[in-house]
């Protein structure tokens, strides 16, 4: 068997070892406190050719298409895990950090390239325009690994413009690379060239969501195991039908995230689960091809020019474009530095650093080294110094530790019902009542409560307390008339009228 040809046994092996020390990579990274992206990088460039696995790897347009292929269901799984009530408030002022925001980074880094470091205009532009977005991913998974969150708005904007700000930076990096190979001769055709990229992107994107999730409500397959693999090619035909005819597939799939994500289906608790696995194996996957083509030996080459670049685009070029965005927003200058300080880089620049070895740029290798160093210390510098950064400002805060619960409720064909956790307020009619006694409408079923850190299975003579978290089950207007029984109060219609709402979730 060992004598067939095509993939050998060897390389099987190496396969899975990248995949089990790219799992583990991301459990050290919450312990050091950096992303995990750059545990991947580093494994794939010990892999590499010039590191001790010796694989020898040279060819962008793969790691292009491997690129692509991975920031698809990326994409569409920080649209599924994002919430549009929390996004809504921000989304004008995230729109523009992902537009406009992005472009004067673009705009500001090329002209120093340009002016200090003595580049072509275009090759500085080049640079600014491949390395404009933000990976706020890398940015939450170092919060959660220290505990802490951030106060206000602050978490959605950062989604909402991480998620969305990578087709501008596609589109200016196509358009720099069409002006220098001379393709592109107007800046005018190309802003409408975009506005109809991105409309196109937004409306595919929306409408597809839209009928993938009325779908998944209709159409019952034999085996469980076939809706995951409904979901992929939901994401793949997204992007697929969209770049086909004119739109952003990137923005295609992001916004299909959001609309399924905030929209009700049959088995959407098992499916974003399964994205989420699927969105850390495609970044395993990614960084690791990335490193693999890296080749260290090539960056001390070009550390000195991209310290500097590094240095004025984390603190002049992403700054400006933060505040200039912010102009006029509630945000305090305490919450728009913290913004700016959060500009971390990932995966889409170092992506976007293949396409000039595609169009043919006679700089390619140095575009590329110069992306990667700025990355990596990007990373290391925002990545180690956000969480003190933030608490310096005063808009951090800490992060509620809820356990997750023994029991879980995914709804079928089979079941109609719906689970509710709804928190029950201090002066609730139904605090200190046994559960008997409160009054549920009929089929309403209490499967669990939360008090404190602890799980308890009620019975009719159960107690309920303040502070409680009940997980109810029971068909939708039923539920909607519970909460209205455990959410009333036994203060004054005055005193009713101020209190906060409970978290349902």
């Amino acid at each position: 068997m060992n004598d067939m040809p095509g993939i050998s046994p060897v390389m099987i092996l190496a396969a899975g070892l990248l995949f089990f020390f790219g799992a583990l990579a991301h459990r050290l990274s919450e312990r050091v406190g950096v992303p995990a992206l750059l545990l991947f990088l580093a494994i794939g460039m010990l892999a590499g050719s010039d590191g001790i696995g010796g694989i020898y790897f040279n060819d962008p347009v793969a790691a292009n298409s491997v690129g692509v292929f991975a920031l698809a269901f990326i994409l569409f799984s920080g649209g599924l895990d994002t919430d549009w009530e929390s996004v809504r408030p921000v989304l004008g002022r995230s729109i523009i950090l992902a537009t406009f925001g992005v472009a004067i980074t673009a705009l500001l880094v090329g002209l120093f390239c340009r002016f200090v470091l003595g580049f072509p205009l275009l090759e500085g532009l080049l640079l600014g325009s491949i390395v404009s977005s933000t990976d706020a991913a890398a940015v939450f998974a170092i919060m959660r690994s220290r505990r802490v969150k951030l106060k206000g708005l602050l978490k959605p904007l950062l989604e909402l413009e991480s998620g969305s700000n990578d087709p501008m930076a596609v589109f200016l990096t196509v358009t720099v690379l069409g002006f220098a190979s001379g393709t592109v001769a107007s800046w005018t055709a190309s802003l409408v060239s975009l506005a109809v990229n991105m409309t196109v992107g937004v409306l595919i994107g929306a409408a597809l969501g839209f009928l993938a999730s009325s779908a998944f409500n209709r159409m019952h397959l034999a085996y469980e195991g076939l809706y995951p693999v409904l979901s992929m090619s939901v994401v793949l035909v997204t992007y697929g039908l969209c770049t086909s005819i004119g739109g952003n597939g990137f923005m295609a799939v992001y916004v299909c995230g959001i609309v399924m994500g905030n929209r009700d289906f049959l088995h959407k608790r098992g499916l974003t689960r399964f994205h989420d696995g699927v969105g850390w194996l495609m970044q395993i996957v990614l960084f690791v091809v990335l490193g693999l083509l890296v080749f260290p030996s090539r960056i001390p080459q070009v550390a000195g020019t991209a310290l500097l670049v590094s240095a004025f685009l984390m603190f002049v070029a992403r700054p400006v474009a933060v505040y200039l965005g912010l102009i006029g927003s509630s945000f305090t200058m305490q919450e728009k530095t913290l913004v700016a300080w959060t500009g971390l880089r990932g995966a889409v620049p170092v992506v976007l650093a293949t396409f000039p070895y595609m169009a043919g740029y006679e700089n390619s290798n140095r575009i590329f080294d110069m992306v990667f160093f700025v990355v990596v210390l990007s990373a290391l510098l925002q990545g180690r110094t956000l969480m003190p950064v933030a608490r310096w400002l005063g808009v951090d805060a800490p992060l509620s530790d809820r356990p997750k619960y023994p029991i879980e409720f995914e709804r079928t064909a089979e079941m109609d019902g719906e689970t509710l956790e709804i928190d029950i307020p201090p002066d609730s009619t139904v605090a200190g009542k046994p559960v008997a006694g409160i009054g549920l409408p009929e089929g309403v079923l209490i499967l669990l409560i939360r008090r404190g850190n602890e799980f308890l299975v009620p019975n009719g003579r159960t107690i309920l307390q303040q502070y409680d978290t009940l997980m109810l089950m029971a068909d939708r207007k039923a539920l909607e008339e519970a909460r209205e029984v455990i959410l009333e109060e036994e203060s004054s219609p005055l005193e009713k009228s101020t209190v906060q709402p409970s978290h349902d979730r």
